[in-house]
């Protein structure tokens, strides 16, 4: 799907923001919309249906008001991280929730190999320290755990690193591959989820703790 990326040739702006203010005043107040389309949560819904294990603990991170979690499917807990608590208190899949800024501090206050899969959703392409973030995450996963990172098309664009404006979707499934391997993930592998014509295009790649 991309050609592979060298984080280390990324340039110092990479990681920069047009927004430089704040993320906690930017999410503030509750923004209770979806970001992807019907069709797109269709999709993602039926592929973590497949690659989230029924019955096991799970953590939402980076996550709103909703999962996109399939509703037959019973977890043990739904774990939700986010920047709003008034988005994660009317998520009705959350089992508990914390909100936390990542750029701020990536280290998740979660108790090591406790977690049976997670999921960042739209998400990754706020991540200033990706990599010591994405860490944290592994270390929280059970050894075989699955990571998955969806991304469309969309974003806030003045809170996206620079790294991820300058990309395209090819070049955005590269760098998320990159985060993930620099993290220590493995079987990395990028999915295309819904290739766009009829919904939004939806990318997951997965990776492996």
């Amino acid at each position: 799907m991309a050609a592979q990326l060298n984080l280390s040739s990324l340039p110092a702006w990479a990681f920069e923001k047009e927004d430089g203010g704040d993320d906690a005043d930017f999410y503030a107040f509750a923004r209770l919309v979806t970001h992807i389309d019907e069709g797109a949560i269709a999709a993602l819904t039926a592929f973590y249906r497949r690659e989230l294990p029924a019955g096991g603990v799970v953590l939402d991170l980076m996550s709103s008001w909703v999962s996109h979690l399939p509703d037959d499917v019973a977890y043990a807990e739904v774990i939700g991280h986010g920047m709003n608590a008034e988005e994660l208190a009317a998520n009705p899949r959350l089992s508990r929730r914390f909100v936390q800024d990542l750029n701020r501090d990536p280290a998740l206050p979660l108790r090591p190999t406790s977690v049976d899969g997670a999921m960042i959703c739209v998400a990754i392409q706020y991540l200033q320290r990706p990599v010591e973030a994405l860490s944290s995450v592994r270390s929280v996963l059970k050894p075989g755990a699955p990571l998955i990172v969806s991304f469309s098309n969309r974003c806030f664009p003045t809170k996206a690193v620079a790294v991820w404006r300058a990309l395209d979707d090819g070049g955005h499934a590269a760098l998320v591959a990159a985060y993930l391997e620099a993290a220590g993930f493995a079987d990395v592998t990028p999915h295309l989820v819904a290739d766009g014509r009829s919904c939004d295009p939806l990318i997951a790649v997965v990776g492996r703790a």
